[in-house]
């Protein structure tokens, strides 16, 4: 796990390692064990590292064996060292025991098509030197960030937004459009990122840059093709699988430990880990938002040392800017700030850990997975009817029971789903936003992955729908951004090529039926530890609704919102209504007011200096 940054374009040599110097030290944290820096007419690039395989030999950035390619590379490859014995076998040579002379001899070999190979987390860029050519790829999934920019036609590239902000040729420019999104989603979900002409090259896609044009493609497609099988056999399937992934996982030549919640996501894991350092669990100073004692159980029937913490309430709220400048985008998931709590724990003791994300997109464990078959007596009537009963519904002017029922009934799938976080409506958003861009609707940017899987049942269009963008826009964002602020790895075994190629073949009533979400899973999972049905899942909970209940943070939000700034974007007045009316328990809008709360901190981080001005 490392960093990278650079950039194109023929400036003076001392100019250029000036900048890619102090690009360099701008993401510092992403490697303190070591720098290093190419030069040249065409392209400057630097990198910081963090070893996890050949401590002495994988420096950065490296060049292949006749010189030609030079590489940055940020991420691990688990199966390398069968890799690397393939293309010995072809003639190549080595000089280092490292994946990353892996990535570049596959390379000369196979170009693009090395991808289909590798099985890992990535993002990389190669330099082909003698066609003064960038070939550039993301991982399946989005594990690792690429970000790119053209500006003043020069491109510039890095592992976080903020090493761009060392370059004379970036423009730091809000875009608007980005935060009316953002508002429904609680995380950035365009291509193009907060700042302008920043983009996220989007997972399973590379990229070539030549002679100032950029090409991007798509190299893998995430599908759901289900094959009737015995669920014996599945859940067979399913614990070697897991088990192998969790292996090629724990590689490396350091320890490596595992994030421990109640539940049985990171239960599985640890559960069937050989050899595991320590397992790391942190907990809040409120009643009911802590899941310690659960994970030191566990860990304890396992013969493993539970390292714990208790977050006190002033130690998370001071964390908040540092967490939302390393995000590089504002991010309204408050479990992020106990992800970098935890991260900064397990970094006292090991340079990684195994963690439990992406069980839940894959196998189907959210809860709302399970809305299509609560849905299911009023969706097998006529639409007419649904309509209707949705419209009489809406036009109740008071809550009772059955009435978000009816209306939710009366819509599709794509009309009622963005992803699991759905904070403000368009309607809500045109409330409080000042001179909103009408930029795309949530329905239009949902739509073309709805439309990749159109034919497919509600629960999988759901996953599908997930998978894209609330899995990599919120998720893997703070899993990479939060660890890589403490200098440290996190490693997703869950989200894996050969896990996916088997959860993508399950049964979506093996995925998701009346008995539970993640039900195969769930069978796997038993097989390795006991007490499940008693284990409840918090994943690291944040107690933010109570919280803004409470005079001394509901003074703090009070204060963001009146801001000298805050009157740009937003209608003060409306966030304060809102506000008032969650303090008195007159409604719950503890995750509207999280979502602008963490905008204005995000904004403070990034735009100071404006502000000041």
């Amino acid at each position: 796990m490392c960093g990278f940054c650079g950039f194109t374009g023929n400036r003076h040599h001392d100019e250029s390692n000036t900048i890619i110097k102090k690009m360099s030290e701008r993401i510092a944290h992403r490697g303190p064990d070591g720098e290093g820096f190419y030069v040249d007419d065409v392209v400057s690039l630097g990198f910081r590292r963090l070893s996890f395989f050949d401590l002495e030999g994988g420096s950065q950035p490296m060049h292949s064996h006749d010189g030609s390619l030079v590489i940055v590379f940020n991420g691990e490859i688990y199966n390398f060292r069968e890799i690397r014995s393939a293309l010995i076998d072809k003639g190549y040579v080595f000089t280092t025991d490292s994946d990353t002379e892996v990535l570049l001899n596959l390379y000369r070999e196979y170009g693009e098509g090395m991808l289909n190979y590798l099985r890992g987390m990535f993002a990389f860029l190669i330099y082909d030197r003698i066609r003064e050519e960038i070939f550039a790829a993301r991982d399946f999934f989005g594990i690792k960030p690429f970000y790119y920019g053209i500006f003043n036609e020069q491109f510039l590239f890095a592992s976080e937004i903020k090493a761009f902000m060392e370059h004379p040729d970036f423009k730091k420019t809000l875009n608007l459009a980005a935060l009316e999104n953002y508002l429904s989603f609680q995380y950035s979900v365009l291509d193009e990122t907060f700042f302008k002409g920043v983009y996220k090259l989007p997972p399973a896609h590379y990229l070539r840059f030549k002679d100032g044009k950029m090409t991007i493609s798509r190299y893998w497609q995430a599908e759901f093709l289900p094959v009737d099988a015995p669920l014996e056999d599945i859940v067979e399937k399913i614990d070697e699988t897991i088990k192998e992934s969790v292996a090629y996982h724990q590689r490396a030549d350091v320890p490596i430990g595992a994030f421990l919640s109640n539940g049985f996501d990171s239960g599985y894991v640890v559960s069937v880990a050989d050899n595991l350092a320590k397992t790391f669990t942190v907990g809040f100073d409120y009643e009911g938002f802590s899941e310690i004692d659960g994970a030191k159980s566990l860990s304890q029937s396992k013969g493993i040392e539970n390292i714990s913490q208790v977050i006190s309430t002033d130690d998370f709220w001071a964390a908040m800017p540092t967490i939302q400048y390393h995000m590089d985008e504002p991010l309204a998931d408050a479990s992020a700030v106990a992800l970098y709590f935890v991260c900064r724990l397990a970094r006292q003791h090991v340079k990684g850990a195994l963690s439990g994300e992406g069980a839940d997109e894959f196998f189907g464990g959210y809860e709302i997975y399970r809305e299509p078959l609560d849905l299911n007596p009023l969706t097998k009537q006529p639409m007419a009817i649904r309509r209707f009963l949705g419209f009489v519904a809406s036009k109740i002017p008071f809550a009772v029971k059955g009435k978000n029922y009816l209306i939710r009934a009366s819509q599709n799938v794509e009309e009622r789903f963005i992803g699991n976080a759905h904070i403000f409506t368009p309607q809500e958003r045109e409330k409080i936003l000042k001179n909103a861009p009408q930029s795309q609707s949530t329905a239009e940017i949902t739509k073309r992955f709805y439309d990749e899987v159109a034919n497919d049942d509600d629960i999988t269009k759901m996953q599908y729908l997930d998978i894209h963008l609330w899995l990599v826009g919120d998720i893997l964002l703070k899993a990479d951004k939060m660890s890589m602020a403490n200098s440290f790895e996190t490693r997703v075994p869950f989200l894996d090529k050969e896990v996916f190629a088997l959860a993508s073949t399950i049964p979506v009533q093996y995925r998701v039926n009346k008995k539970a979400g993640k039900y195969a899973l769930r069978l796997a999972s038993q097989r390795h530890f006991s007490g499940l049905k008693q284990r409840k899942r918090l994943g690291f909970p944040v107690p933010t609704r109570k919280w803004l209940r409470e005079d001394k943070y509901y003074n703090i939000v009070l204060n963001a919102f009146q801001k000298a700034f805050v009157p740009v974007f937003f209608h003060v007045t409306e966030l304060i209504k809102l506000l008032d009316a969650h303090k008195q328990g007159k409604a719950d809008n503890g995750r509207k007011l999280w979502t602008v709360f963490m905008f204005i901190i995000w904004y403070e981080a990034f735009f100071k200096e404006e502000i000041n001005a």
